[in-house]
């Protein structure tokens, strides 16, 4: 049997949620519902706050993979950033977010699945909370998916590796060639309106340096996402969208979760040139000019996707 739609996906829109944090954020109920996207507001010390909604954004084209080249992000540096977040105690309250959301899909599935692949787990926690849902659970790092035998799994979850695949479409194509006939493949990706006041602090620093260099990772639009997924050959893709607000202090704050992530910059394009001090402070300005109530809201999108490979065709 299929799954339900996502909730408060493009096609279905279905209330509650519990939001999965780390020690570092005071646990409180989602706000979610009403909306193709919902907003669920958290401060840098973590209080709750009401959540808002929008609608889908228009853009479609401006961040998608469609035009990275195959060498677009470091992959020797992002595995540093990894293992040096690792050290200094990694940041998950987004990924456990996306991985309890994944959990709850996967409860409403009428299906015990044989065998799944979980790609990148961050969490030790995650494979036996898998294993509610099937038999067999393997574990792989996103640097040896290629060693996969295709048509070992009939589920296949992957959370925070899609985000800085070089090749995505190809990176798709290797989960769609892992799963047999019928199978889910879900997870979830960083979507394009994450950290718009990051973004905006960074352009101010480049004015002070007067020199334009990259500094946020290019993301992906539900709707392309929705069309890569069918291009790898996958059926029935749904994306749902989910807008989570952090407020944060200072410009510092926002840069310690990242890096406690391992999600900060990892463009080869990248400039080695630091800041000079007037470009730190322009940053920083610019980053506490949203602030309300001494406090400035960024923006995390995360795309939850699900997509199933066609049945394999009956000869009997």
């Amino acid at each position: 049997m299929r799954p339900l739609s996502p909730r408060n996906s493009i096609l279905v829109q279905q209330s509650g949620q519990k939001l999965w944090t780390s020690a570092t954020i005071s646990p409180h109920p989602a706000q979610r519902g009403g909306s193709a996207k919902s907003s669920n507001c958290l401060n840098n010390d973590r209080m709750s706050l009401p959540a808002s909604t929008r609608s889908l954004s228009p853009v479609i084209c401006r961040r998608t993979s469609a035009s990275m080249t195959s060498d677009l992000f470091d992959e020797r540096i992002g595995a540093l950033r990894r293992s040096r977040a690792l050290k200094r105690g990694r940041e998950l309250f987004l990924h456990e977010r996306a991985f309890d959301d994944i959990h709850d899909r996967l409860s409403i599935v009428r299906r015990r699945f044989r065998s799944a692949l979980l790609i990148n787990c961050l969490d030790p926690a995650w494979p036996e909370r898998l294993r509610e849902h099937a038999d067999m659970v393997k574990v792989i790092e996103p640097e040896r998916v290629m060693e996969i035998e295709p048509g070992s799994f009939d589920l296949c979850v992957a959370i925070g590796w899609l985000d800085t695949a070089n090749d995505l479409p190809g990176a798709l194509l290797t989960a769609r060639f892992a799963l047999e006939g019928d199978s889910l493949f879900i997870g979830a990706i960083s979507g394009g309106d994450t950290l718009p006041a990051l973004r905006a602090a960074m352009r101010s620093a480049d004015e002070r340096m007067d020199a334009a260099t990259p500094h946020a990772h290019p993301r992906i639009e539900p709707a392309a996402l929705t069309n890569l997924l069918t291009s790898a050959g996958f059926a029935m893709p749904v994306v749902d969208v989910d807008r989570v607000q952090v407020r944060y202090k200072e410009l510092a704050d926002l840069v310690r979760d990242l890096r406690s992530m391992g999600a900060t910059n990892i463009l080869r394009a990248r400039s080695g040139r630091p800041l000079s001090r007037a470009a730190v402070n322009s940053a920083e300005a610019q980053f506490l000019s949203g602030a309300e109530g001494g406090r400035v809201t960024e923006m995390f999108e995360i795309l939850h996707f699900a997509a199933w490979t066609p049945a394999a065709p009956n000869n009997g």
